[in-house]
C-alpha cells in the first residue's frame, strides 16, 4: 500500500531534498517505522515514544491525526499523509 507522505523543508535533509517520498503501513506509526528504513533519523523528529512530538503536526488528506487516532491512526492505500512543524510566536 503506498501512501504519499509531504516532508516540511526542514526535514527535507533527510529525504535527500525530496519534498514527498512514499512510504507504507497500516498506521501511522507502521509509516513511521517504514520511512526509517530508508531515510535514517526521521522518525525520531517526528515521533517521542509512542506518541507524536509536541510540535509537530501530521495530517492525513487534510485531518489533523490528533483528532482521530494520532499515530494509531488506520491508513488507506492512496492516503496522503502532510508533516508540519508547529509555528510559534507572537508579541514580545
Amino acid at each position: 500500500m503506498a501512501i504519499e507522505v509531504r516532508i516540511p523543508t526542514i526535514l527535507r535533509t533527510y529525504t535527500d531534498g525530496a519534498k514527498a517520498v512514499e512510504a507504507n503501513g497500516g498506521t501511522l506509526a507502521e509509516l513511521f517505522a517504514d520511512l526509517e528504513t530508508r531515510h535514517t533519523g526521521i522518525e525520531a523528529r517526528i515521533v517521542d515514544g509512542d506518541k507524536l512530538r509536541r510540535f509537530v503536526n501530521v495530517y492525513l488528506n487534510d485531518e489533523d491525526v490528533r483528532f482521530l487516532d494520532g499515530i494509531d491512526t488506520k491508513l488507506s492505500d492512496g492516503d496522503s499523509v502532510t508533516i508540519l512543524p508547529a509555528v510559534a510566536g507572537g508579541m514580545v
